[in-house]
């Protein structure tokens, strides 16, 4: 497998994190509001605060999330520019890279991740049912 491809892979795995994160919180009211009981499965709600806990503690230490790190070196050793490519590729970097200050995005981290924390303080995850 070439470079290039892992690279893609590693990209398509970040937005698949991310959606979960975003997407996660969503489903878990939209899910409490419709009585879907699965919705609060211990194991998934605590993959979703560990994900979200994970990205708000890069955010604090200004530490840059390690898929992106993987993915621009693969980019690199591939021969690629760190964000060029095809459709999707070009698509997938414009949902997950922005331009902002580095204390937008620790703030919107924060306040998702205050979010999570409300959202288990309201529906708390269940470990049987």
């Amino acid at each position: 497998m070439s470079y290039g491809l892992l690279a893609d892979a590693v990209l398509v795995l970040h937005v698949a994190i991310v959606l979960f994160v975003v997407g996660g919180l969503l489903l878990v009211v939209a899910g409490n509001l419709a009585g879907w009981r699965w919705v609060n499965h211990w194991w998934l709600r605590l993959l979703h605060l560990g994900a979200i806990a994970f990205v708000v503690a890069e955010a604090w230490l200004g530490i840059t999330c390690p898929l992106t790190t993987w993915e621009i070196a693969l980019r690199v050793a591939a021969g690629q520019d760190a964000y060029a490519g095809g459709f999707l590729q070009h698509w997938l970097h414009r949902l997950l890279y922005w331009d902002a200050p580095a204390w937008v995005f620790t703030l919107a981290y924060t306040v998702f991740a205050l979010a999570v924390v409300g959202a288990w303080w309201r529906w708390p995850p269940r470990r049987a049912d």
